[in-house]
């Protein structure tokens, strides 16, 4: 009788702790809300650069940054943001290269991002818009060969098109001719000392 008291005591103390450590095991595999909320603002805040940020640095003529302009070479060309260099995901302005066939305009695109990246200054990307995938596409090939670039708030249509869109009221006036160029070089940035609410500070967009 003993020993039968013994077993379904051992046996109930075990499924007790298989139980406890299941429990610990799937909180640690199963992340909260409020976990995901703060990774989410981790990654946010660590691939996104905000467009004040970046308009502020040329203004100042900070050289801590590299931009690049993934559209095809036709587009920026015709214009682009002041400052930017231009690694091509498309090939003419409606046909985009294939990361999974285009074995060499694949190597290109990895090597030319790794070459950078030597400079030990942030790389930034940009594509056509807010929504485009090219610029996320990229990111992600990158990273998964130890590249990492981060990138731009908004894309070239947002920069050029509504630049009153996400420029302050209360900011000095700015034109937005002032930065993009044009041509295959990629410009620089004119220095202006203009007042912006995003300027300083810990919390500046």
């Amino acid at each position: 009788m003993r020993t039968i008291f013994l077993f379904i005591l051992s046996a109930g103390i075990g499924a007790a702790s298989g139980s406890i450590a299941t429990f610990f095991l799937l909180q640690t595999q199963s992340p909260t809300q409020k976990k995901l909320i703060r990774d989410f603002y981790r990654t946010e805040s660590a691939v996104y650069v905000s467009p004040h940020g970046l308009r502020n640095m040329m203004d100042k003529g900070e050289q801590r940054y590299i931009l690049v302009d993934v559209r095809s070479a036709e587009e920026y060309e015709t214009e682009h943001i002041v400052g930017a260099l231009n690694i091509p995901a498309y090939k003419n302005p409606n046909t985009s290269i294939s990361l999974d066939t285009e074995k060499e305009e694949r190597e290109r695109i990895i090597g030319s991002f790794r070459e950078l990246t030597k400079q030990g200054k942030d790389v930034i990307v940009y594509c056509y818009s807010m929504p485009c995938m090219t610029g996320r596409k990229i990111g992600k090939l990158l990273a998964e060969h130890d590249i990492y670039v981060k990138h731009l708030g908004v894309g070239w249509n947002e920069w050029r098109y509504f630049w009153s869109l996400w420029n302050h009221d209360g900011e000095t006036p700015t034109n937005v001719k002032d930065y993009v160029a044009s041509g295959k070089e990629p410009g620089k940035p004119i220095i202006i000392d203009t007042f912006s609410p995003c300027r300083a500070g810990e919390l500046g967009c």
